[in-house]
């Protein structure tokens, strides 16, 4: 892998709903999504591609299959970059996820069974590592929003914060080969001994 392009899945109904969800493959893109994810198809229509990457979610496999709709490119699914795990929030309020999250230190579990933001960050660059040992040269990976904003501020030399900075939906975002194994050794790093930094991104 030489460079990457990470997307965020384009608006599903659970992004509608306001509702956390990470139980896969979840619901499916709404109307507004699938045209997003069709304009995402017509913005990387000229740009070189050599592999597609989702996870094991129906928003990002819908959002990855609309996008690269009649071209030729070999196809992944990839869990590790799956969406980090809510317990029992999954199927809340997203909200009230956030609430909780941004009031817990980066090591404490998600109540009924969910991730840390820290086991989180581990497994995300589990897979920043496993895209940098693919083959293939240019690679389009649509994944989760935290997925994706832990990567581009580890690329940045930025460690998570409590509250992230917010991703836009099906925008394609740059990562070269170097900047990809800053992000998975910073996160790798982080994910050992977890400290938000201060102050946080509203």
């Amino acid at each position: 892998m030489e460079h990457v392009l990470l997307v965020r899945h384009a608006v599903a109904g659970s992004n509608r709903d306001g509702l956390a969800s990470s139980s896969a493959p979840g619901v499916g893109l709404t109307d507004e999504g699938r045209a997003q994810a069709m304009a995402l198809r017509e913005l990387l229509a000229d740009v070189q591609l050599d592999l597609g990457v989702a996870t094991e979610f129906a928003r990002t496999q819908e959002t990855l299959a609309l996008a690269l709709a009649e071209r030729d490119v070999p196809r992944l699914v990839m869990p590790a970059l799956n969406e980090i795990g809510f317990g029992h929030y999954d199927g809340g309020s997203l909200e009230l996820y956030r609430g909780w999250a941004a009031s817990e230190p980066p090591s404490t579990i998600a109540p009924g069974g969910g991730d840390s933001r820290a086991s989180a960050a581990a497994r995300f660059a589990s897979g920043a590592r496993e895209l940098l040992a693919r083959p293939e040269e240019r690679l389009l990976v649509v994944a989760h929003a935290l997925v994706i904003r832990y990567l581009l501020d580890g690329a940045e030399g930025h460690v998570p914060a409590a509250r992230m900075a917010p991703v836009e939906h099906a925008s394609p975002y740059e990562l070269s080969r170097t900047d990809l194994e800053r992000a998975a050794t910073l996160l790798e790093a982080w994910s050992r001994s977890p400290s938000f930094r201060d102050p946080p991104f509203e």
